[in-house]
């Protein structure tokens, strides 16, 4: 029923409704405008859910106009509309039919609206619905295909980033750095854990903790940021291996930091590092032992690598020589700079590497000679990079050299020497015997024959040659060194003294003798005999060797020789030494002179003037006596002799009784006489025979043994040759010694290369004739023989 109103009141109401209808036009072409510059597609539907409404926004989202939008409804597009994964979506699961059959909000349904040119755009649907009638719901699109694109963007590349990590052969996690919880695991390290370690904590899946272990809980003492780079060695307790281990912090898509680590396994690596420092310090300490010198120098000269024994050479400790060039311990600075230009032709032309000889500095300044061998060094790509050289020290091999060619010198002068002795031996030898039978028969004959028989005269010059010829077997023997001496303790001074008279008849008036006499001189043993043919044969030497007026001079002195002296004279010999020296100022020797000077037979004197077996008799004599000479000699100004006899250090020795210089010293003894010269023999008997002795003769050795044997009676001597067939004469007393414990003997020789004799020098207590001897000498011999204590 309508209210009845006045006029007024209906024009007032009018009005109202005017502005009321105004208002509400007003509201709704604002809520228009809103609705069309909305950011986002909207679409209204009916009950029934036919779009009714749709803004400018919705026409670009879904490519049509909004005529268009408004004929279709919600079950009628003609766009596909697809899920996420890019399948087609059913009518029924799309977000405004679900709101208006289950009238609830539907919000983040994203979808692909694949309009009906093929392109695809990705929507965020947000569907609710409306609470006004006849209305159903109100749909808003979000266009989020940029957005779509870069996640599936991301997504390629996230696959592709999974895929490499999953082909690396290393451990590949990403951890949450507070709770060391496991948020990825690559395919290698599932493989080797056998299982997919997601989920679990880093310290119970890698090291077989129970808690937090060291490596997981170390980040304030690695003090990690967004820019550390953190690496480390371990050891996984779980795979018993050894790993590299690489950790940085990432932040995950959701803004929480978490911890990238990747892990090397080093194990074969440290085996093989192991294995190689092994090696290495295998090679290196057999480099070291070596006994040459290995060194490597680079381009520039400088040397990068020595070993000991290079270290050793040069007399420096390892280390000493780093940073010092080749040419620093080169002897010469010429040497230097020429060694810096080979250098350079050998970088340049590369020839076939040749050893070579040069010399070094040893730290100490010594110069040493060495032997080089070397060749080049290659990198990798073929290029020169620098010389290996190994170096073996020459020096004393060197030194032995010349000492081995000084050595050959004097060997084959000994040779010469020893060649000439055997013959002056062998010659001797027969002299004497013929010698022995002459004077011996000479001697008995004079027995027989008074000063008035007119054979006597004949028989005294017989004598005379037999001695002559004596005293040149001796000569010959005192060379040769096979001469028999009797060594006594002297004083050589008071032997000298004793000789100057006749040195003095033999130089002659013209020349000046001065003697000069050393103080305290030592001792020396030897023959004084031999002094005097030394001081003889100098003395006709010096004297032919004046012309006219001159000067000889005689001195004695004391002299020591070390090993450190001797080493730089060759020739000389350690020890302490009496000096007789013989100088004159004749007319001296040349260089040639006196490389042939001691050769037997070597004479620079007119024929018939020299036998040139002076200066080799004293030589002998020398060395018999285990002394040496030195000869200082120069044309025009004179000569030198220096003879070193070695000092005598006196042992305690029980004195020796000597007798009375008769000839009739007789005796009754048997004595076995053995001398495989028949002559000898017989001469020898006779003598014997003449003096009293009962004499038991045998030719050889074997025959005195069976005359010893079958003989009844006791034998007290043995007489006998050195030298025989089938054995010596030392060797025949010691079998007898068997049979006559108190057996004496004498041996007899020309010379004494034999068992008997030293060098030629006599054991102590060993009597001995030399050959040719008197009867004289043979009394005194065999008297003083018999009567020595046993």
């Amino acid at each position: 029923m309508t209210e009845d109103l006045t006029y007024e009141e209906l024009k007032q109401r009018v009005s109202e409704l005017e502005q009321q209808n105004e208002f509400l036009q007003s509201e709704a072409t604002i809520y228009r405008t809103l609705f069309d510059l909305f950011p986002h597609g909207i679409s209204v539907t009916d009950s029934q859910g036919n779009i009714v409404e749709a803004n400018s926004i919705s026409e670009q989202l879904l490519g049509i106009s909004k005529e268009e939008h408004k004929k279709r409804d919600i079950d009628g597009q003609e766009w596909r509309i697809i899920r996420k994964d890019c399948s087609d979506m059913p009518p029924d699961e799309w977000a405004s039919v679900i709101a208006l059959k289950e009238k609830r909000m539907v919000t983040g349904s994203e979808m692909g609206i694949v309009k009906p040119d093929a392109q695809t755009t990705w929507i965020n649907v947000t569907a609710a619905p409306l609470p006004i009638e006849g209305y159903g719901v109100v749909i808003t699109y979000n266009d989020i295909t940029k957005n779509k694109q870069t996640e599936n963007a991301l997504d390629f590349e996230r696959n592709q980033l999974l895929s490499i990590f999953d082909s690396l052969p290393a451990v590949i996690n990403i951890l949450d750095p507070e709770t060391h919880e496991i948020l990825f695991m690559n395919k290698y390290t599932r493989d080797l854990l056998g299982k997919n370690g997601v989920g679990m904590k880093c310290y119970q899946v890698f090291h077989n903790y129970t808690d937090k272990c060291y490596l997981c809980n170390n980040n304030d003492l690695l003090e990690m940021n967004d820019e550390s780079i953190i690496r480390w060695e371990y050891y996984s307790k779980s795979f018993d291996r050894h790993f590299m281990t690489t950790n940085r912090l990432l932040k995950w898509p959701d803004g929480r930091k978490v911890k990238l680590e990747m892990s090397i396994d080093i194990s074969d690596r440290l085996k093989m590092k192991k294995n190689l420092k092994e090696s290495e310090e295998k090679y290196r300490k057999l480099i070291d032992t070596i006994p040459y010198g290995i060194g490597e120098v680079d381009l520039d000269g400088k040397m990068i690598f020595l070993n000991d024994s290079y270290y050793k050479i040069l007399g420096y400790d390892s280390g000493d020589l780093d940073e010092s060039y080749i040419w620093d311990h080169d002897p010469t600075s010429a040497d230097i700079q020429q060694l810096k230009d080979y250098f350079e032709f050998l970088k340049a032309e590369q020839p076939e590497p040749e050893p070579y000889i040069s010399q070094n500095i040893r730290k100490d300044g010594a110069i040493i000679d060495v032997h080089v061998d070397w060749d080049y060094v290659y990198d990798e790509q073929g290029a020169l990079t620098g010389f290996i050289s190994v170096v073996t020290d020459i020096t004393e091999r060197k030194k032995a050299e010349e000492e081995r060619e000084k050595l050959q010198t004097q060997l084959n002068q000994a040779q010469k020497m020893e060649s000439v002795g055997r013959l002056a031996g062998g010659v001797a030898h027969d002299f004497n015997n013929m010698l022995s039978v002459i004077l011996g028969n000479t001697a008995m004959a004079f027995e027989e024959v008074d000063q008035s028989h007119p054979l006597h005269d004949e028989l005294l010059e017989v004598q005379k040659a037999a001695k002559r010829s004596t005293n040149v077997v001796r000569q010959l023997l005192a060379f040769a060194r096979k001469q028999t001496i009797a060594p006594r303790v002297l004083d050589l001074n008071e032997v000298v003294e004793d000789m100057l008279k006749m040195l003095r008849r033999l130089i002659g008036e013209d020349i000046d003798l001065s003697w000069q006499p050393g103080r305290d001189i030592w001792p020396v043993k030897m023959d004084p005999a031999q002094i005097d043919q030394i001081l003889a044969n100098l003395s006709v030497n010096a004297r032919d060797a004046i012309d006219g007026v001159g000067r000889l001079t005689i001195e004695t002195g004391k002299v020591s020789f070390d090993e450190a002296y001797c080493a730089e004279h060759p020739g000389f010999v350690p020890g302490d030494f009496v000096l007789l020296a013989v100088s004159d100022n004749g007319c001296g020797m040349d260089e040639e002179t006196q490389k042939n000077l001691f050769e037997p037979f070597f004479t620079t004197k007119e024929v018939g003037k020299g036998t040139g077996l002076g200066l080799a008799t004293v030589y002998g004599i020398v060395k018999q006596n285990n002394g040496f000479i030195n000869v200082y000699s120069e044309p025009s100004y004179g000569t030198t002799f220096r003879i070193y006899l070695p000092r005598h250090r006196p042992v305690d020795t029980p004195a020796r009784s000597e007798y009375a210089d008769a000839s009739d010293i007789l005796g009754n003894e048997t004595i076995l006489l053995v001398e495989d010269e028949p002559t000898i023999l017989k001469m020898t008997r006779i003598m014997l025979e003449r003096l009293g002795y009962n004499v038991l003769i045998a030719v050889r050795p074997e025959e005195a043994l069976n005359v010893a044997h079958e003989y009844d009676h006791e034998i007290h001597m043995l007489m006998t040759d050195v030298v025989m067939p089938e054995m010596n004469g030392w060797d025949l007393a010691s079998k007898l010694l068997s049979l006559y414990p108190n057996l004496k003997w004498l041996f007899m020789s020309g010379y004494t290369e034999d068992v008997i004799a030293h060098h030629g020098v006599l054991d102590e207590g060993v009597n001995f004739i030399q050959k040719p001897f008197s009867k004289k000498d043979l009394a005194v011999i065999v008297r003083k023989t018999l009567d020595a204590e046993t």
